[in-house]
């Protein structure tokens, strides 16, 4: 509801519960479809979370006449600027160095803005991120709807959020509120980062597992 009422929101809730289904739902109440302008930015950290959200607005607003393009690095900058400039695009959903460009070369138009959403806020504004989303903010029109949305959303995010947000409607899931039914969770504290490797080989050879999923923060570790 406060995204559908035009509020700034910053909200945190684990992942599972519904976050990108909420934002999805909020701003496509607040497109207007006879419009053929962009009127909402998502911006996403990784290119694999911007094709998934891109592909659950799809889905909402296939019956709407409501259109989204995803525009990611890795992808031919070209087909992004073509569909922008000769089609109708109401939703764009990105990772920051693109959306940049976009705006930049003055294919990504800013004027019709009316909201712009980042998911998993904490990433967005930490490092690897900030300077480039900075500098969006400052393309985007002063008024414009600002929402967060992320699992986690330490202090010094929220804090830095007052410098763009104007009074933010907070919705934040308490800790204990944060297990889901169903999850048990386990960590294994080793003494050294080079352990990881030998310790993930162990767990292997003890346990049947059918399936997995390794997260690892660099591209070196993934290989």
């Amino acid at each position: 509801m406060p995204v559908i009422q035009k509020k700034d929101t910053i909200a945190q809730a684990q992942s599972g519960t519904g976050k990108t289904a909420t934002f999805s739902i909020g701003i496509l109440q607040l497109i207007d479809s006879k419009s053929p302008e962009c009127q909402a930015i998502i911006l996403a950290p990784t290119r694999e979370l911007a094709q998934q959200i891109n592909k659950v607005i799809f889905c909402f607003s296939e019956f709407i006449h409501i259109n989204t393009r995803c525009c990611i690095g890795g992808t031919d900058p070209k087909e992004d600027r073509n569909a922008l400039t000769n089609g109708s695009v109401h939703v764009v959903v990105g990772t920051p160095g693109r959306i940049k460009d976009l705006i930049t070369r003055g294919t990504l138009k800013t004027g019709h803005l009316k909201v712009v959403v980042l998911d998993e806020a904490d990433e967005m504004l930490g490092r690897g991120f900030v300077d480039a989303v900075r500098e969006i903010f400052e393309s985007l029109p002063h008024d414009i709807q600002v929402c967060l949305f992320s699992a986690t959303m330490p202090p010094e995010i929220v804090e830095m959020t007052e410098k763009f947000m104007k009074t933010p409607v907070k919705i934040l899931v308490k800790n204990q509120q944060l297990t889901l039914d169903g999850i048990k969770q386990f960590y294994i504290s080793l003494q050294e980062d080079s352990q990881k490797f030998g310790t993930l080989i162990q767990l292997y050879k003890n346990m049947v597992i059918s399936q997995c999923m390794v997260f690892t923060n660099r591209k070196e570790r993934v290989k």
